[in-house]
């Protein structure tokens, strides 16, 4: 790993947001209004008297953490894209630059805009709803890096797709993670599932980590099983993905479908 090599992809990424007031709405203007609308659909169920045991009080919360794992996603996926649509794959993967380089320059970028949405919902849901999402204490930490692992799970599971099948898969950067939104138990709780269902979200790390966030908020106490069982995971699973990238890294590469991606 040449710190140097990962450094320059992340700032080759980062100036394209300096000089783009698009990627910057991406970035910011998005977020914010899935804070609004799902702050005042909160305010209108808490007016309603419809608690539901505290549920209601979640949604915020679990937005902002939901958008952590979303964004880490993105992070990688739209900078493949991003290589794609430059047609500069190949300029990347001639130089020195190895798999394992831009796999973590990419993970850095997710990190970075992790960071800024995060920090930009977490003030505005104090400022304009009154809501700290630091109330969920210490948890929140180990949380949130888990959310980050799952997020570059599914990022780099969706860039080998679309590597291997190329524009015709590229939807599936911006569609693939919510395909994982109804297991991982956002916004309701793992028991509303169906029982089939149920086996499989305990098999989703998000799925621990929301569980975890509403064990914290209803009973205060530290969700230690579901954390274990999200880290686990995530681990597990991370292993295996990064593994399959270089695999298909590899495939492409001898059957020469770099050079086609983007075409």
């Amino acid at each position: 790993m040449d710190p140097g090599r990962i450094g320059a992809l992340l700032l080759r990424h980062v100036y394209l947001y300096k000089r783009s007031f698009a990627r910057m709405l991406e970035v910011f203007y998005w977020p914010f209004l899935d804070l609004v609308v799902w702050g005042f659909i909160t305010i209108y169920l808490a007016r309603q008297g419809a608690q539901l045991h505290g549920a209601v009080t979640f949604f915020l919360g679990a937005l902002i953490l939901w958008d952590v794992l979303f964004r880490a996603q993105q992070g990688i996926a739209l900078s493949f894209l991003e290589e794609m649509w430059a047609r500069n794959l190949m300029n990347l993967f001639a130089s020195p630059l190895t798999v394992g380089e831009y796999l973590v320059a990419t993970m850095a970028l997710s990190v970075l805009k992790v960071s800024a949405v995060g920090s930009l919902m977490t003030l505005f849901a104090l400022i304009f709803y009154d809501y700290d999402i630091f109330m969920i204490g210490v948890a929140l930490v180990p949380f949130v890096l888990n959310l980050l692992i799952s997020g570059w799970i599914i990022g780099v599971l969706t860039t080998s797709i679309i590597m291997r099948f190329g524009q015709q898969a590229e939807v599936l950067a911006w569609g693939m993670v919510f395909l994982f939104q109804p297991i991982s138990c956002v916004f309701y709780p793992l028991e509303v599932l169906p029982t089939a269902l149920q086996h499989i979200a305990w098999l989703v790390p998000p799925a621990h980590i929301f569980e975890g966030m509403r064990t914290v908020l209803l009973s205060g106490t530290f969700p230690q099983a579901h954390l274990l069982w999200a880290t686990s995971l995530n681990l597990a699973y991370l292993t295996v993905i990064v593994a399959w990238f270089y695999r298909t890294f590899q495939v492409c590469k001898d059957r020469g479908l770099l050079v086609r991606v983007g075409e």
